[in-house]
């Protein structure tokens, strides 16, 4: 009798198991994979969008770029290609929201740098300041590797422009002149196809932390 109520004892846990596994697969096949939203300019607040790309509602891509990096190299889209990448807005003297912004972006850099797929990009706002030199200063005292991450100058008007058109990232106001000046603590999301995947605040640790999530589900998208 023992020897019944044994074996049926152990029946009992073998379903019970079979059975939390089957109601798991079943939860995961059915539970609806989360997607990342791809960004025009339509879907955007007015105050970001330049008036001549507003109707925009599809096909939106980051324009070609010629930029120089660091190592005074040439830095254009083709460095990205095939690439997810974070894109972020600085300048090497900025005493305020800049700081926190590159501690947080060489947090990523650390979390990704093993990663062939993704790199990140960031633009100087104030590109007469901000020369080879002075960004190779910086790169070093920021622990940039420069493989992972370039920091870019060049045309004021051209940055200015990225910004505002391209990436979305800060107000239409200005026309990248002299008084011109852009101060955003936007990270944006690019994909392998250049389009806007998802917009952070680069000051808060919730919106990094919202970064890398939506990083790993846009990477896991090109495995499908």
């Amino acid at each position: 009798m023992r020897s019944f109520l044994g074996k049926f004892k152990l029946f009992g846990i073998v379903l019970l198991g079979l059975s939390v596994i089957i109601i798991y697969l079943f939860y995961n096949a059915l539970k609806p994979k989360k997607t990342l939203l791809v960004y025009y300019p339509a879907m955007v607040s007015t105050a970001l969008v330049a008036e001549e790309i507003r109707h925009v509602r599809k096909y939106h891509t980051i324009a070609d770029f010629s930029l120089t990096n660091q190592n005074g190299k040439t830095i254009t889209q083709a460095d990205y290609k095939d690439k997810i990448y974070i894109a972020d807005f600085f300048f090497t003297t900025c005493p305020s929201i800049c700081p926190v912004m590159t501690k947080n972006m060489a947090e990523i850099q650390e979390k990704i740098k093993n990663d062939d797929e993704v790199m990140l990009l960031s633009h100087s706002v104030t590109p007469i300041i901000d020369s080879v030199a002075q960004l190779k200063k910086y790169a070093l005292e920021k622990g940039v590797l420069d493989e992972k991450w370039n920091l870019v100058t060049g045309d004021k008007k051209d940055i200015y422009e990225l910004a505002r058109k391209s990436y979305l990232a800060v107000k239409t106001d200005g026309d990248g002149g002299p008084f011109d000046m852009i101060h955003t603590e936007n990270f944006i999301l690019v994909d392998k196809e250049r389009r806007i995947r998802g917009f952070y605040d680069g000051t808060k640790t919730e919106d990094m932390e919202n970064l890398m999530v939506d990083l790993k589900i846009l990477k896991a998208s090109y495995k499908e």
